[in-house]
């Protein structure tokens, strides 16, 4: 199934299927408001069929938006955006800790019939302007299936430490707060995932409080669906690593699963939920990750075959 990209400089990159629905819009625009940590996000996404499966700047916590790649606990820093979370005294509005990611360039842009692929480099610069990490990231829309109603998004992640000092990354949980881990790459729904039913390959999270049965816990993949609000349908959302970001041969740290659906629907690929970890100076750490945004309610045999069908 085709394509069609579009690309207002300085702003945003588009991505619309052959019928004309709009899938994906990445934008790189620095938003206005630095408390919310300004950095690039991709909403709205939506599926073949035109369903919006992103929240932005819910009222509950408005540095969410869309699908955006974050890091709430980094040497003091909180690049997540918000309050930020200090033991013993809860969740503080502290604006000094706010830091951001800057947009430097399009390296690599691609587009084909059916796939796009784009690189973005970006500088990541805490709250006083020193610039602490320069990151490579890459983008893949593809495998834009008509007949199973989905398409996937590829991101991938490659961060060097430029300081003379190391970069530390944890999360709320690191800090003290329980079954709080989210950093990493973030997803929130709109309203009407909240309560949502999720599953992995081998746990049945279910609907509403029970997804908290993943909290924490590792896998290749989790999925995410719900019934919309307005029309009579489902959609679903799966959450996929690739296969080094679970080998400890290669990867900096274990990644684990932060995943809510009530009281509000959320994903991260979290890269530090019980533990830190060090980035020493001059070194890079990678990771990549893969969202299918699917029409229906998929169950865990159509997940694991169309996974099958998308090699890395």
């Amino acid at each position: 199934m085709s394509i069609r990209v579009s690309h207002t400089h300085g702003e945003h990159i588009a991505v619309a299927a052959a019928d004309g629905t709009e899938i994906l819009r990445y934008v790189y625009r620095p938003d206005p408001e630095a408390f919310e940590s300004r950095k690039p996000y991709a909403h709205p996404v939506r599926t073949l069929a035109g369903r919006t499966v992103t929240g932005y700047r819910p009222n509950d916590h408005r540095w969410h938006k869309g699908l955006q790649l974050t890091a709430s606990h980094l040497s003091g820093q909180n690049f997540w955006g918000g309050n930020s979370y200090v033991h013993g005294r809860g969740y503080l509005p502290l604006p000094e800790r706010i830091g951001s990611m800057r947009h430097d360039g399009f390296p690599a842009f691609t587009v084909e019939d059916d796939r796009l692929a784009f690189t973005e480099e970006l500088t990541w610069v805490e709250n006083g302007g020193a610039e602490w990490a320069r990151e490579a990231r890459g983008l893949t829309v593809h495998s834009v299936d008509e007949e199973a109603g989905a398409w996937a998004l590829d991101w991938s992640i490659r961060l060097t430490n430029i300081r003379t000092e190391p970069l530390v990354f944890g999360s709320p949980t690191t800090a003290g707060r329980e079954l709080a881990g989210y950093t990493g790459l973030q997803w929130r729904g709109p309203r009407d995932f909240t309560g949502g039913t999720v599953f992995g390959p081998d746990i049945d999270g279910g609907a509403g409080a029970d997804a908290g049965k993943l909290m924490g816990t590792q896998g290749a993949w989790l999925a995410f669906t719900t019934e919309h609000d307005e029309v009579d349908g489902h959609s679903t959302l799966v959450f996929a690593h690739a296969p080094e970001n679970l080998d400890e041969r290669t990867a900096i740290h274990e990644s684990h699963w932060f995943v809510r659906s009530e009281p509000i629907p959320s994903v991260a690929f979290s890269w530090a939920f019980h533990e830190e970890f060090t980035l020493p100076p001059g070194e890079t750490f990678g990771y990549r990750y893969r969202v299918v945004f699917a029409d229906g309610a998929w169950d865990r045999d159509r997940v694991a075959a169309h996974l099958a069908r998308l090699p890395w």
